[in-house]
């Protein structure tokens, strides 16, 4: 990213008191940037748009979903990985994003969010005038 003052991971979920309940679990993030935003993308396999919840506050960005069981309890396990518990991820924002034009989308289990910049942190041409 060319400004690392923008976009920081804040703190790990095992850190963070009272976030989860029970098992918490870090999602695998992407973050790329153009010259117009931030674009981050969060695998919470599981988790569908209602359960979501994503919040920014005081120059915090969190994501926080919960990881419910996918059978019912009369199925009998031969193989059981897939644990209960809450997605939770938080990271500090800059003052380079607009929080007030954030955007999240849910999509098979990938959540993407889309941070625009303040028109200040955007690039822009001068125009170079004959003298």
């Amino acid at each position: 990213m060319n400004n690392s003052a923008t976009f920081a991971p804040e703190k790990r979920a095992e850190e963070v008191e009272n976030a989860c309940r029970g098992q918490c679990y870090v999602p695998a993030i992407d973050v790329f940037e153009t010259s117009q935003e931030l674009v981050l993308t969060a695998d919470v396999p599981g988790a569908t748009a209602d359960q979501i919840d994503v919040r920014f506050e005081d120059g915090e960005l969190r994501i926080h979903a919960p990881v419910t069981k996918r059978v019912s309890n009369e199925q009998s396990f031969l193989l059981q990985e897939y644990g209960v518990g809450d997605y939770f991820r938080a990271f500090r924002l800059g003052e380079n994003i607009d929080p007030t034009k954030i955007e999240a989308h849910s999509n098979d289990g990938v959540l993407t969010l889309r941070l625009p910049k303040v028109e200040a942190a955007k690039p822009r041409r001068i125009t170079v005038n004959v003298s």
